[in-house]
């Protein structure tokens, strides 16, 4: 698969798998009507996915340029890191304005959110590279 259709892919399917879970969760975290949290999942999921596309974008160019192939458990721990990081960034003030509640407020949920798909987002990306093998920018030399 190339580079592109393998992130459109693993970024479509990493959000319609987290919309699935995280839509009930904000219902039940937030005391919040289904239809409300739906709607917010929604919309974090449409943020996430842009996000998905750019980080991973981003993470396989410098993937690229590095001596060492593979994803180790360091590797996907840093992809992780960057990928939930940057996300934080972007949804919090999108979570504020939607709960009607303080930054500091959507902070604090978020980070339970946060655990989960970090959780998620190294579990995915391991299942998504059994199943669809590793991308080029990771694979040994020999495989390119």
């Amino acid at each position: 698969m190339n580079p592109r259709t393998r992130r459109v892919v693993q970024a479509v399917l990493y959000e319609v798998f987290a919309a699935a879970a995280v839509g009930p969760a904000l219902a039940l975290m937030f005391e919040q009507a289904l239809s409300s949290t739906l709607g917010l999942a929604v919309l974090m999921s449409t943020v996430a996915l842009a996000w998905n596309y750019l980080f991973n974008g981003w993470f396989e160019r410098w993937e690229a340029r590095q001596p060492i192939k593979g994803r180790s458990f360091k590797r996907r721990l840093a992809h992780g890191l960057g990928f939930e990081g940057g996300l934080v960034v972007w949804l919090v003030p999108i979570m504020a304005w939607w709960l009607n509640t303080s930054l500091l407020h959507a902070l604090v949920a978020d980070l339970g959110v946060l655990v989960f798909f970090f959780v998620y987002a190294l579990a995915f990306t391991w299942a998504f590279d059994r199943v669809f093998g590793l991308p080029q920018s990771a694979a040994p030399h020999a495989e390119i």
